[in-house]
C-alpha cells in the first residue's frame, strides 16, 4: 500500500523504520513542527522528522491538521492508509477520510483500558502487571475505533515508563506493520472494542510528579517509576527541589527496629532511607536543582544532614 506515516517522538521511530523496510511505499512523513529545545532553544526537528530526513521522505509539518494547505498536500499524495504513532495532534474528519483505509493508530495499551496520552505511565501508577499495545482504526472519539491487532508484554517490578515504552514501541512497530500487511490482503477487520474495562490515561503533570511521602511505600515507588524519565518526580529538601530517580522498597524486616516517619531521612553509608506511611524506601539516584544527578548517599553526605531534615 501507499502509506503517510504520522509521528513525532523517539517512540515513534521503530514503526517508521519497520514500515520502510516492508513491502510497502511510505510516500510521506507527518509531525509536528520543529520546537525549541536546549539550553540556546533552538528550533529542532523531530525524531520522526530526522528519520524521514535521513531515508529521503518528504516531511508534511502543518500546525494543525486541518490546515487546508496540508489537506491539498495530502489528497495529492493519495495515501492508502496513514498508519499513526504518537503523532500529538487532533485529527479532524476532513483529514480522516482521505485514505481509503483510514488512519490506524498504534496505541500502548490493551484497548479499552487506558485510552488517553500516557498509557504507559498510567499503567505503572495503577501497578498492572500486564500491559500491551493495540493498533486500530481511528475516528473523532478518544482512542475509541476499532482494533485490529493486540500484543501483551509484562510490566516488570522495576520497570519505568522509559524501559516500558521502549519495549512496546519496538513490539509495537511489527504489530502496526503487520497490520498495514493484513489490510492490504483483505484478511483483518476490526473489531469493536468491549463496552467494559475502559480507564482513561490523562497525562502526568509535574505537579502529579511530587511524591507525597505520606502515602504508602508501593505508590511512592510506582509513582517514581511512572515518572521517569518525564516528567520527572521530586520532592522539596530545606525548600528547595529533589529530583528523584527510582527508589527501592525497603521490606519492614529490613529497615531497622526504628520506624520512621513519613518523610523522615536516615543516611547511612551506602544508602539513604525515607519514611513513608508503611515501609522505608531506599533512594536511589537524586539530582539537587542546578546540580548533577548523583547516588543518594553521595547527597547525604554532602549537605551534611541533621536530625531535623525531612523530605517534603
Amino acid at each position: 500500500m501507499r502509506l503517510v506515516f504520522a509521528g513525532t517522538p523517539e517512540t515513534s521511530v521503530p514503526s517508521l523504520k519497520a514500515l520502510l523496510a516492508s513491502s510497502h511505499e511510505v510516500a510521506a512523513v507527518v509531525t509536528r513542527p520543529d520546537a525549541p529545545a536546549g539550553r540556546g532553544r533552538k528550533l529542532v526537528p523531530s525524531p520522526v522528522a530526522e528519520a524521514a530526513a535521513e531515508a529521503g521522505i518528504e516531511v508534511l509539518r502543518p500546525a494543525k491538521a486541518s490546515d487546508p494547505e496540508f489537506l491539498d498536500r495530502l489528497r495529492a499524495i493519495a495515501p492508502d492508509c496513514c498508519p499513526v504513532v504518537a503523532y500529538g495532534a487532533i485529527l479532524r474528519p476532513a483529514a480522516l477520510e482521505i485514505p481509503r483505509h483510514g488512519w490506524v493508530n498504534l496505541h500502548f495499551s490493551i484497548l479499552p483500558a487506558w485510552r488517553g496520552a500516557a498509557p504507559v505511565q498510567r499503567a505503572i501508577l495503577h501497578g498492572d502487571e500486564m500491559s500491551g499495545a493495540s493498533t486500530f482504526q481511528i475516528e473523532e472519539g478518544l482512542d475509541t475505533g476499532p482494533v485490529y491487532g493486540v500484543l501483551t508484554e509484562p510490566v516488570l517490578p522495576t520497570d519505568t515508563s522509559g524501559d516500558l515504552l521502549g519495549r512496546l514501541a519496538v513490539a509495537g512497530a511489527k504489530l502496526l506493520a503487520d497490520t498495514m500487511d493484513g489490510i492490504e490482503a483483505g484478511v483483518l477487520e476490526p473489531r469493536p472494542q468491549p463496552a467494559e474495562g475502559v480507564s482513561h490515561a490523562a497525562k502526568l503533570t509535574p505537579e502529579d510528579a511530587r511524591v507525597d511521602w505520606t502515602s504508602p511505600g508501593r505508590h511512592v515507588d510506582r509513582l517514581v517509576r511512572a515518572c521517569t524519565p518525564a516528567p520527572g518526580a521530586w520532592t522539596t529538601f530545606r525548600d528547595t527541589r529533589l529530583k528523584l530517580f527510582p527508589v527501592r522498597p525497603v521490606p519492614d524486616a529490613d529497615a531497622g527496629a526504628e520506624a520512621l516517619a513519613p518523610g523522615e531521612i536516615r543516611a547511612g553509608k551506602s544508602e539513604v532511607l525515607v519514611g513513608t506511611a508503611t515501609h522505608p524506601v531506599a533512594l536511589g539516584d537524586v539530582q539537587p536543582q542546578g546540580k548533577r544527578r548523583m547516588p543518594a548517599a553521595d547527597w547525604a553526605r554532602g549537605v551534611s544532614l541533621t536530625d531535623k531534615d525531612t523530605l517534603a
